[in-house]
């Protein structure tokens, strides 16, 4: 649920906001942090390569709070509603204890300072949003059946400057007992430099996030799975209010849906495969789904495509 101020306040607000349009020549300011919609896994294997695809497009996303002010200046919320998102990734095994990941991602976002309301609606052309690094240190590992532990760090880079960096860490969980299995991804993420507020602060704030996934496996070639994800904006109230954030609040974002799975090797690399490995194991995941907006200040549709590809 989105925490804002009231009505007068925001009023009252735009005197403030107005010298501060003075100062900052653009809006460039970090809305709830919301990564990409995929479960981190502890599999690590040394020399292994995997290209990943990551992929969502967003449907009937809230409509774009804005305040017009004396002299028609627009202001418009920071929320983090992009139209469509799609990351490329690569993941490198270094042990069986320890992986690592990088990766670009392209965003087609709302317009950044609109010359009018019906203009903040709209948005950008989809372009190179930012770059990332992960490492993925696996604690206990798990083996089929029981209990695996790890910890994911990602540092996130925008391609523009002036924009914020995040440091994201956090546990990942792991349990399974049959062909049902559980994640739980929950993050902190850490805002690091971005533009200034009209006293000269930047909004280094601490987002809470997470990725968790149900999944049932109906063959070695099928998996359904039930996932979530979410953030809290804000929490603890740190940070530097950005001027957006000041006139509308935070925003917080949780979906949830079904996502299927379909696992594969194609029939070239299957002729290829080593005589010890596991014919349960297949090379290729493509995943298709849907996740539903929870809540007023979520999407009511996110369409979830996914592709995983081991070398």
């Amino acid at each position: 649920m989105r925490r804002g101020a009231s009505p007068a306040a925001r009023v009252g607000s735009w005197g403030v906001m107005v010298a501060a349009s003075c100062v900052l020549a653009e809006s460039a300011m970090a809305g709830p942090a919301v990564g990409q919609f995929e479960v981190k896994t502890l599999d690590a294997e040394p020399g292994e390569i995997e290209f990943q695809s990551q992929n969502a497009y967003s449907f009937g996303n809230p409509r774009r709070k804005t305040i017009t002010g004396p002299g028609g200046e627009i202001q418009a919320d920071d929320n983090s509603l992009p139209r469509q998102r799609h990351a490329l990734e690569l993941e490198f095994g270094i042990t069986t204890f320890l992986k690592g990941r990088i990766g670009v991602e392209y965003e087609k976002e709302r317009r950044e300072d609109p010359a009018s309301v019906r203009a903040a609606q709209g948005y950008e052309e989809l372009k190179l949003d930012e770059y990332a690094a992960e490492l993925i240190w696996v604690m206990l590992p798990r083996k089929g059946d029981g209990v695996g532990l790890g910890i994911v760090v990602e540092y996130e880079v925008p391609a523009e400057s002036g924009g914020a960096q995040t440091l994201i860490a956090g546990p990942i969980f792991e349990w399974a007992s049959g062909p049902w299995s559980l994640s739980l991804n929950p993050t902190l993420v850490r805002f690091f430099g971005g533009e200034r507020n009209e006293a000269g602060r930047q909004d280094e704030k601490i987002d809470f996030a997470y990725a968790n996934q149900l999944k049932y496996r109906w063959s070695p070639h099928l998996d359904f799975a039930i996932e979530a994800y979410g953030t809290v904006e804000r929490i603890g109230g740190r940070g530097g209010r950005s001027d957006e954030s000041a006139l509308f609040g935070d925003f917080d974002q949780h979906r949830l849906g079904p996502i299927i799975y379909w696992n594969f090797t194609p029939e070239f690399a299957d002729a290829h495969r080593h005589k010890d490995d596991d014919d349960d194991e297949q090379l290729v995941s493509l995943g298709i789904g849907a996740l539903f907006g929870l809540n007023e200040d979520t999407p009511d549709t996110t369409l979830k495509l996914s592709m995983e590809v081991v070398f």
